[in-house]
């Protein structure tokens, strides 16, 4: 697992990631793709450099930054190793229809979101091939 389980250690590469970019000091690979998810979320900023600790709750009516870019992160390692199989076709033909690769994963993200939680349900792995079949939907 690249990050980890804890919420602390995860929202603080976020936040290292972020930091080194806007110092202009060199980056891992990793963090390099951390910082290229939160410079195209400006309106994430401030959360990935304030309180690490806050919650995000649906009923606040607030969005959780670190899982919507975490969601992007997956994205784009299923769309760099092809897994499951398909998933790099539907992102180019998506980005194609669109003309645009940040709006194709926004689209992508909600068919992940929903595998991953349809799979917590569960209790269960991830299903690739309803996950395909949500991503030909769209």
């Amino acid at each position: 697992m690249i990050f980890g389980q804890d919420r602390g250690e995860l929202r603080k590469m976020y936040a290292d990631a972020w930091q080194k970019h806007c110092s202009a000091v060199p980056l891992s690979p990793l963090e390099a793709q951390i910082a290229a998810v939160v410079a195209v979320h400006p309106e994430y900023h401030a959360s990935v450099s304030g309180d690490l600790e806050a919650d995000f709750t649906i009923e606040d009516g607030s969005t959780n930054p670190f899982l919507h870019m975490g969601l992007h992160m997956g994205i784009r390692e299923q769309v760099a190793i092809d897994r499951p199989a398909g998933v790099a076709a539907v992102f180019r033909q998506l980005t194609a229809r669109l003309g645009d690769s940040h709006q194709a994963e926004h689209r992508m993200l909600d068919c992940l979101a929903e595998t991953l939680w349809d799979a917590q349900r569960r209790q269960a792995p991830p299903d690739e091939a309803a996950y395909l079949e949500r991503l030909r939907t769209l």
